[in-house]
């Protein structure tokens, strides 16, 4: 579990509060960004409450801020400006168990992409473009100590494939890409063959092997000591 994946938890459950849901809500739907005394009124808080419910909607990343005078003057005399309030661009989303559908997007967006401007196979080129994003996973990680095993098994908890081992073998007890990999099976399982190689070969763990193990209820990929 990444720290995207906690942010976006975060941000979420921010919005279990009914009140800063409302704000949440009223703020999305202007044209403009608003103040906190046409937010207060509109949704019938207090003002030192819809100033803090606000605020932790900031905090969250769920609103941004900036600062106007709303009378539009300027110079000696204008006044302060006005804390106004947005929604944010970023996107938030949340699913359990853990998907990345963007991940898969971006990775097959790019090797299409690819494919057409070298002539290449499309499948070659998801499994080259996933080994090349999983190893920027690999390095992206602050994962060093453990074996070997242990390492990968860090990674790609970080990215919501749920590992598990037994012995010299990791079993994913999730597919981060399912929804995909139910309709496009070989496709998607190269992808998820790739990005496991690529997190291998970024950690330098060369005594493990990722391979093709497909099982109920499982990602259709292990990862295997080589002396196993």
């Amino acid at each position: 579990m990444n720290e995207d994946f906690v942010t976006a938890v975060s941000g979420v459950g921010a919005l279990m509060e009914p009140a800063r849901r409302a704000l949440y809500l009223y703020a999305a739907a202007q044209a403009e960004p608003i103040s906190r005394e046409q937010a207060a009124a509109a949704c019938e808080l207090p003002l030192h409450s819809a100033k803090f419910h606000l605020d932790r909607l900031v905090d969250e990343g769920l609103l941004e801020v900036e600062y106007r005078r709303l009378s539009g003057r300027s110079g000696p005399g204008a006044g302060r400006p006005s804390k106004l309030y947005r929604r944010a661009d970023r996107e938030v989303s949340v699913s359990l168990p853990e998907r990345h559908y963007d991940l898969a997007g971006d990775v097959l967006a790019t090797a299409i992409d690819e494919a057409a401007r070298a002539g290449s196979s499309v499948q070659d080129s998801v499994l080259a473009v996933a080994e090349a994003r999983g190893q920027v996973m690999a390095a992206a990680s602050e994962v060093s100590a453990g074996d070997d095993l242990e390492r990968t098994a860090a990674v790609l908890a970080e990215h919501g494939y749920e590992p598990h081992q037994d012995g010299d073998t990791l079993s994913l007890s999730n597919c981060p890409f399912d929804r995909l990999a139910r309709d496009h099976v070989e496709l998607v399982c190269g992808m998820n063959l790739g990005l496991v190689n690529g997190v291998i070969e970024g950690l330098g763990c060369q005594s493990l092997d990722a391979v093709l193990d497909p099982e109920e209820g499982l990602c259709c990929v292990k990862v295997r000591s080589r002396e196993s």
